[in-house]
């Protein structure tokens, strides 16, 4: 049982202030009395224990109700649960101190998503979108003592789909339910504001959730409410700051006000502000306008510190503090700067004046249930983006807005959040009320979200315009529609994104630029254009085209791309037992969501074409991983390469919703993939990188630094062996932001006649009194290369500050991994080339001890994993 106590904040004058009470403990859930469902599932017909917040998904699996979602194959056999209807119940009892209050508000942060809320059984309220706030007035229906809430939660697929089925046609969508619970091509999430990704997607599992899935809260008070407090930053530069910080205060009567604001710098140098103002009765706008010299402004990772200024707030009547509020914000202005020039037209993102190359990658839900995800959780993910070098990523639309806790970790490590509106691709109702929900959801997010200074773009959707222009299912049903109908869809998809939602931004957060999708031209012309706008390139992995076909295409700004891998062997033994390794597996199928479970196909496809048949299911994990770096390595240097021609390189994806074959950098339990440690390499703020197309290189110089650098540019030719055939040394002058062409060399002069299946070149960016930047450069595919045992050499030692890994190879190691099973163990750099006679020491941080990372340890090269070498055993193993 719930018990209300009234929470009093007292200030100097002995002021009480509003109260809240998060209703957490004391919930129930069951299956709706009644519902079809009672009877296939009586088990789940009684009350148990709920968390709030949560699901039903995983307050079953807390019950042990229920096997674990993501074991083997229990996708197909737990998707009832989300077809069914739920009772979330909550015994409250309400002191007469809370009552005298004269107001006493419900507040629910978020319900999912059919949701009829009741208390003592009248009717509160119907929800119908899980990305609102809910808010009603309950005084009055409260009583003192006993009072019962009661919440029940309706299936989106079951409410909408008897609706849908009698419609001429259905709106078409994203992916097509693999288990036969919606007919194909008649999906109901179009018509729901709901996180797509819970329908399924080509990365994750179909776990349509229902529950209370934010904290609820009772909300008390009297006279007035301090509604928002916002800091507006008109305009900033390196001399001033011109603020207004805003308060909407819903006040009771009409009468004066003074509105108290202090401030503290980065420097922890405190400010202080008044303002004496008028309310009326009912809703008020107040600015109280600040200006701060020199401002100590908020900068992205990598160009300067990501200063934050704490502001606090108070509403002060008859000289006493009614209400208060705290923000952290940093100031700093942001451009999408869209100029016309030789390419076309840029696209390129502006902070503080200075024209910032987004380094990055997208980022989708952390986890099919979002009640998972702790902020430790998040934070080792952000914090491993920044570790790689990254400055951006993109938070993509078909889930859902992250918590404030995400944001303020992300303005606190200097990355820039893209910020999509929650729309993932498919073509969106077009109808009044429809719209209406998505502008008031867009209003409460935006004023949540507009103080935390990473946020530099909102973003209308995810592919939903070039898709209406271009995919195969999209053009078929706009010819069957017929041309009223069509032009309808059409206009209902520019109003919403061209117009609701850029007016939603313009008003509540008129710093930040608004696009009204990804891609696009901003409805300037037709969708997913390389000189023009944003571009997503999926001709590689999607369209099965060869990975150099990257170099084909320059896009001004090219916020998705990817290539697929597979997990790590100790996540994939997380769901899938020995006998389940093998690629084409029916427990490796469910864990595949890639074109209905055959994307291990096309990953072998890619593997076999640059490196060969796998020797085995693990040396076939470690090839996915290969290639998936080398690829987007590829495409991340050419973009980088072609500053300022293209100015943004986001590939897809960083994380996973669960453990399973993706196109993330980093897996559902936070290990590192081979691409997460090349992109900390091809990220670097400085980077050489040898383009290699058609018989000829291009050596590009690369730099984010803000000042110039003289150095020097090493090439070497070696074979395999470690023989120096040739070198030369160049001085060079590295300017600030931008790719320099450092030289054009062609396959002869670099080989001078050398065999270049057994010959590798190295280019080094020198520098400083150290290496700057290192990149090898081979001249056939790896298949082709004539690889040698690379003589891998490796030592554990306890250095006395750390356990150290020391790693020696005799001959060329390419792409060394190094693995310790199930242990908790990182090192601190892997999926690296070794040239031969060097050695590297790599930091080894965890929890394990040196003699059970000694047993586990695991080291290998592309030597020894595909079919092709004759050894009878894995000599690219090396254990201590």
């Amino acid at each position: 049982m719930a018990i209300l106590v009234l929470f009093a904040w007292a200030c100097s004058v002995g002021t009480v202030m509003a109260a809240t009470q998060t209703l957490a403990t004391g919930w129930r859930f069951r299956l709706l009395p009644g519902s079809a469902a009672v009877q296939a599932h009586p088990e789940a017909a009684a009350w148990r224990t709920a968390r709030v917040p949560g699901s039903v998904q995983t307050d079953l699996l807390a019950a042990g109700a229920i096997g674990g979602p993501f074991d083997r194959d229990n996708e197909a056999r737990l998707r009832w649960i989300g077809l069914a209807d739920w009772q979330y119940q909550l015994p409250l009892t309400v002191d007469e101190a809370t009552l005298r209050r004269d107001h006493v508000d419900l507040v629910f942060d978020g319900l999912d998503t059919f949701a009829d809320v009741s208390l003592n059984g009248r009717e509160l309220l119907a929800a119908d979108n899980m990305f609102r706030r809910w808010r009603v007035p309950v005084k009055d229906v409260l009583h003192a003592g006993g009072n019962t809430l009661l919440v029940t939660l309706h299936s989106p697929i079951t409410r909408l789909q008897p609706w849908l089925l009698r419609q001429p046609h259905a709106l078409p969508g994203e992916f097509d339910s693999a288990f036969g619970d919606e007919p194909k091509g008649r999906q109901t999430s179009n018509y729901v504001r709901k996180a797509n990704y819970q329908y399924g997607w080509d990365w994750g599992p179909r776990y349509v959730t229902e529950g209370i899935w934010q904290p609820v809260h009772l909300e008390s008070w009297d006279d007035l409410r301090l509604a928002d407090f916002h800091i507006a930053q008109q305009h900033v530069d390196a001399d001033v700051a011109q603020l207004l910080a805003q308060f909407d205060i819903r006040a009771d009567h009409a009468g004066k006000a003074r509105l108290q604001l202090t401030w503290s710098a980065p420097n922890g140098i405190p400010h202080s502000t008044t303002l004496e103002k008028s309310l009326e009765a009912g809703d008020n706008h107040l600015d109280l306008p600040v200006r701060i010299e020199h401002p100590q402004r908020w900068w992205p990772a990598g160009y300067g510190a990501p200063n934050l200024y704490h502001f606090h707030a108070d509403v002060v009547v008859d000289g006493k503090i009614v209400a208060s509020s705290e923000r952290d914000t940093g100031l700093r202005s942001v451009e999408l700067r869209r100029q016309r020039d030789r390419w076309g037209r840029s696209f390129a993102f502006v902070v503080n004046g200075v024209p910032i190359f987004a380094k990055g990658a997208n980022l989708i839900p952390f986890d099919s249930f979002p009640e998972r995800v702790t902020e430790a959780r998040m934070q080792q993910i952000l914090q491993s983006a920044r570790d790689a070098n990254m400055n951006m990523l993109r938070v993509w639309g078909g889930g859902y807005y992250q918590s404030d806790a995400f944001y303020a970790m992300a303005d606190r490590l200097g990355l820039m959040i893209w910020q999509d509106f929650m729309f993932g691709g498919a073509v969106p109702p077009y109808d009044d009320a429809f719209r209406e929900n998505t502008r008031i959801e867009a209003t409460e997010q935006v004023m949540r979200l507009r103080d935390h200074p990473s946020i530099v773009l909102w973003c209308g959707n995810n592919e939903v315009q070039t898709g209406w222009e271009s995919w195969p299912d999209r053009k078929a049903f706009a010819q069957a529609i017929g041309p009223a109908e069509r032009a309808r869809v059409e206009r209902g998809m520019r109003t919403l994104f061209g117009e609701t939602l850029r007016g939603v931004v313009q008003r509540y957060a008129p710093d930040v630029p608004y696009w009204a999708s990804s891609p696009s031209t901003d409805f300037d012309g037709p969708a997913n254009v390389p000189d023009d706008g944003d571009m997503h390139v999926w001709d590689v992995w999607a369209g099965s085209a060869p990975i150099e076909d990257y170099l084909k295409t320059t896009p001004r700004f090219q916020p998705e791309y990817g290539l697929q891998s597979l997990p790590a062997l100790a996540t994939i033994q997380t769901f899938a037992a020995p006998a389940d390794l093998s690629p084409d597996s029916p427990v490796m199928r469910a864990h595949q969501k890639f074109d209905g479970g055959n994307g291990n196909q096309r990953l072998l496809l890619y593997i076999r074409k640059y490196y060969g048949e796998p020797k085995d299911f693990a040396s076939f994990i470690y090839l996915s991983q290969v290639m998936q770096a080398e690829g987007i390595e590829l495409a991340a240097d050419h973009l980088r390469s072609a500053r300022p021609q293209s100015m943004g390189s986001l590939y897809w994806q960083l994380n996973d919703v669960w453990p399973g074959a993706s196109w993330s950098s980093i897996d559902y339990f936070g290990r590192w993939k081979a691409l997460q440690f090349h992109a900390r390499r091809f990220y670097a703020p400085l980077r050489v990188a040898p383009i290699r197309r058609d018989g000829r290189t291009e050596v590009f110089l690369v730099s984010d630094r803000t000042t110039p650098l003289d150095a020097q540019l090493r090439t070497r030719v070696m074979d395999m062996d470690g023989r120096l055939l040739h070198e030369h040394v160049d001085t060079v002058h590295v300017p600030v932001l931008a790719s320099s062409r450092a030289a054009e060399l062609t396959d002869a002069a670099l080989l001078q006649g050398t065999d270049p299946q057994r010959s590798f070149a190295v280019f080094e960016l020198v520098g400083q009194g150290r290496l700057l930047s290192r990149h090898l450069l081979y001249f056939e595919p790896a298949l082709r290369l004539q690889l040698p045992d690379p003589g891998l050499h490796a030592e554990l030692v306890d250095s006395g500050h750390g356990i150290v890994l020391k790693v020696r190879a005799e001959r060329l190691a390419r792409e060394v991994w190094i693995d310790f099973g199930t242990l908790d163990a990182q090192v601190s750099d892997n999926a690296f080339d070794l040239l031969p006679g060097e050695h590297v020491e790599l930091q080894v941080t965890g929890t394990a001890g040196i003699a059970s990372l000694r047993d586990a340890l695991h080291v290998r090269s592309l030597f020894g994993a595909t079919m092709r070498e004759s050894a009878p055993t894995t000599p690219e193993t090396a254990r201590p």
